[in-house]
């Protein structure tokens, strides 16, 4: 008989290597050998067998301290091997990617049991759902109420989401035994997987319902109504208790998740609970000062404007800017005047024009005169 190879050499790591560097290379040597991704190939299925041997005694530190003294002597005739001191070699994908023992997820998907978490009546909870919703700004603003439609499974109405046929009832998976798994010889391991026949419930269905297949759910439109919020703002997520996909035979349904989506406004813009926008002035406006109207969401407003405003300068309306979804008092609305000058001057008002601004002189341009100040070492 062929003799054991050193266990070091078998999990390709040296004799002062940590129970992490183990951990890792036993990790990707059981993924890279695993009977179930290497069907029908026995070599494969020998390494697996190997591994997980030597990953039971080096992980194990009296075993560990054991094999480093006398080797493979140490687990002769004699010694003991019995079920009380077996590792479990899959415990460490579970400890890596943070699941339970029955975990679902990256472990799974990797030895191929995919099989959502169920109850032992079959009845699984249903799926959450996304859904993304466009409204406008004044929507956000003062809140709405929203219908959608969206294509989703639904309690199957001939079952009423029990799965069955009238007169049918549940008895006991004969595959399975009813526990709801299938234990798997590999060698030196055992591998329990969820049972394909009854899906892991334990329980088959002895007339599934014709509508539904046994799921006690079937796909069909739904209308739903959502209430939104005065003060929602862009990319909040909306819960809808109970929306999402029904369950598995008569399982919790899920729930739906509305994303909102604030239009583009033509004349306003957002930040926090402030609304901004650009009014254009006319020059005399700007100088002589006046009384301009501004829009707001709810209409127009009054904006007072100082004799000698600039272009750009910023102006507040308190209270005409979006309320907040928590406190409900309102933003303001800042107002950006914008000084317009003319295109076109016919004779007349170009001759007055000039006659204007010859009599100005600097003392009448304040940013002019600070300007040039201050750049006066570029223009000598």
């Amino acid at each position: 008989m062929a003799s054991k190879r050193d266990y070091y050499e078998v999990l390709g790591v040296d004799r002062n290597s940590s129970t992490e560097d183990i951990k890792r290379a036993y990790r990707k040597l059981a993924v890279k050998y695993h009977p179930d991704k290497n069907p029908g190939d026995s070599k494969a299925e020998e390494s697996f067998k190997e591994i997980g041997e030597a990953y039971e005694v080096l992980m194990d530190d009296n075993k560990r301290a054991a094999y480093d003294r006398f080797g493979h002597a140490a687990f002769g005739a004699g010694a003991s091997r019995g079920p009380a001191g077996f590792h479990d070699p899959f415990e460490i994908f579970r400890e890596v990617f943070g699941m339970g023992s029955d975990s679902g997820g990256i472990f799974d998907q990797i030895f191929g049991n995919s099989a959502a978490p169920r109850d032992r009546s079959g009845r699984q909870r249903g799926s959450d759902l996304r859904y993304d919703l466009q409204i406008t700004l004044e929507e956000a603003a003062f809140g709405t109420e929203k219908e959608i439609e969206i294509f989703k499974h639904d309690v199957c109405t001939h079952c009423s989401g029990t799965g069955a046929e009238s007169g049918s009832r549940a008895t006991s998976c004969p595959t399975c035994q009813g526990r709801g798994q299938v234990i798997t010889a590999r060698g030196f391991f055992q591998v329990s997987q969820t049972c394909p026949r009854c899906r892991g419930t334990g329980q088959v269905i002895e007339r599934p319902c014709r509508e539904c297949g046994g799921d006690g759910r079937v796909e069909k439109r739904s209308r739903i109504k959502l209430k939104i919020p005065a003060g929602i703002d862009d990319g909040a997520r909306l819960r809808s208790s109970r929306n999402g996909e029904a369950g598995v035979r008569g399982g919790a349904p899920g729930d739906l998740y509305v994303v909102i989506h604030v239009k583009e406004h033509e004349v306003f813009t957002r930040e926090d609970d402030d609304l901004y926008c650009e009014v254009p002035i006319s020059f005399s406006t700007a100088a002589l000062g006046g009384e301009v109207r501004v829009p707001t969401l709810e209409g127009q407003a009054a904006l007072k404007i100082p004799a000698g405003s600039q272009s750009g300068t910023l102006f507040r309306l308190r209270g005409h800017g979006v309320q907040n979804i928590e406190t409900k008092g309102r933003g303001d609305l800042r107002v950006r005047v914008i000084v317009e000058v003319p295109t076109k001057l016919n004779s007349e008002q170009r001759k007055k024009l000039e006659e204007f601004a010859m009599s100005c002189g600097v003392d009448n341009n304040p940013m002019h005169k600070s300007f040039f100040e201050k750049a006066k070492e570029f223009f000598r």
